[in-house]
C-alpha cells in the first residue's frame, strides 16, 4: 500500500512540476494572472508558475501582424460611389494593454480601419482618389496609429490594394483614357513630323549654301583662269609686238614704208565687223600726202602722152 501511496505522490509532484513550468518561444509572451488578476508579462525562456493560483490568460505574438480589411464602399466628394480593399500591417508593443483595455484588437483595427477610410476618401473627389494613395495610405497610419496606442498596439504601414469604382464610371474611365492615349499619340507624331520637317529644311539649307559655295568657288577659280589666260595671251602679244618693233628698228625704215605699213593697217581695221572706223590724225595727214603725190605722178603721165 505504501508502493501505491509513494507512486501517487510521486505523480502529484511531476505533475505539479509540469504545471508549474512553462517554456514560452521565442517573439511571444505570456500574460499570466494570479488569482484572476493580471500579475506579469512573461517572456522568452523558462517561467515557474504556481498550480492552480497562477494562470495563463493568453499567448500574444510580438511579430509584425497583417490583417486584410474587408473591402467597404465609400463614397467620394463628387458623389460616386467606389469599393476600398486595404491591409494593415501592425505589431503588439504592451501586451498587457493589448489584452486588457479592449475585447478584441482586431475586430477594433478592422472598425477603426473603415471609419478613418470613409473620412479621409469622403473629402476626395474620384481623380484624387485614384492619383493620391500613398497620400491616403500615410493618413490612415496616422489616425489609426494614434487610435490604437492606447491598445498596446502600433500601425506600421496601411496599403491600399484596391479602389474600383461603378461599371459606368469605369467604362468612361477608360473612354477617357483611350481618348488621352490617341491625343498622346497624335501629340507624338506631330512632334516628329515638325522636327523631321525642321531636319529637312536644315538639310536643305545647308545643301543650297554648300552648293553656292562651290559654284562661287567655281566661279573665282573660272574668273582667276580666264584671266591668267588673258594675261599671258596679253604678255605674248607685247612680245611680239616687242620682237616686231625690234626688227623694224633694226631694219631702219624710212618714212614711206612706214606709212606703207599703217595704210595696210587701216585695211586690215576697215576690213573688221564694226560699223565705223575713226582714222587718227597722223594718218590722215600721210594719206593725203599720198593722195598729191598721186596726183603729181598723173600730171607728168599726162604731159608726157600729149608730148608724144
Amino acid at each position: 500500500m505504501w508502493i501505491w501511496i509513494s507512486i501517487a505522490i510521486v505523480a502529484l509532484i511531476i505533475l505539479f512540476v509540469f504545471m508549474s513550468v512553462k517554456i514560452v518561444r521565442e517573439s511571444e509572451v505570456y500574460i499570466i494572472e494570479r488569482l484572476g488578476k493580471f500579475h506579469k508579462v512573461a517572456n522568452a525562456g523558462l517561467t515557474i508558475i504556481i498550480p492552480f493560483i497562477d494562470h495563463v490568460r493568453s499567448i500574444v505574438s510580438l511579430k509584425q501582424q497583417t490583417m486584410d480589411i474587408p473591402p467597404q464602399e465609400v463614397i467620394t466628394k463628387d458623389n460616386v460611389t467606389i469599393t476600398i480593399n486595404t491591409v494593415v500591417f501592425y505589431s503588439i508593443v504592451n501586451p498587457a494593454d493589448a489584452v486588457y483595455k479592449i475585447q478584441s484588437l482586431k475586430k477594433g483595427i478592422e472598425y477603426l480601419s473603415v471609419t478613418s477610410i470613409r473620412d479621409i476618401v469622403g473629402k476626395m473627389d474620384l481623380d484624387s482618389t485614384f492619383s493620391s494613395r500613398d497620400s491616403i495610405n500615410d493618413k490612415l497610419r496616422a489616425i489609426m496609429d494614434d487610435a490604437t496606442n492606447n491598445w498596446g498596439c502600433k500601425i506600421d504601414r496601411v496599403e491600399i490594394q484596391d479602389i474600383t469604382p461603378p461599371p459606368d464610371i469605369r467604362d468612361a474611365m477608360e473612354k477617357q483614357m483611350n481618348a488621352e492615349r490617341n491625343k498622346r499619340a497624335a501629340v507624338l507624331q506631330a512632334e516628329g513630323e515638325r522636327q523631321a520637317a525642321i531636319l529637312k529644311a536644315q538639310g536643305d539649307k545647308e545643301a543650297a549654301i554648300l552648293q553656292a559655295d562651290a559654284d562661287r568657288e567655281a566661279q573665282i577659280r573660272k574668273a582667276a583662269g580666264e584671266a591668267d589666260a588673258i594675261r599671258r595671251v596679253a604678255e605674248a602679244k607685247a612680245d611680239e609686238v616687242k620682237m616686231v618693233y625690234g626688227a623694224m628698228m633694226e631694219a631702219k625704215p624710212d618714212e614711206k614704208l612706214v606709212q606703207l605699213k599703217s595704210l595696210e593697217t587701216l585695211k586690215d581695221v576697215a576690213n573688221g565687223d564694226a560699223n565705223k572706223v575713226f582714222i587718227p590724225f597722223d594718218a590722215t595727214a600721210q594719206l593725203a600726202s599720198l593722195g598729191t603725190m598721186k596726183e603729181v605722178v598723173s600730171d607728168e603721165k599726162n604731159k608726157d602722152n600729149k608730148n608724144k
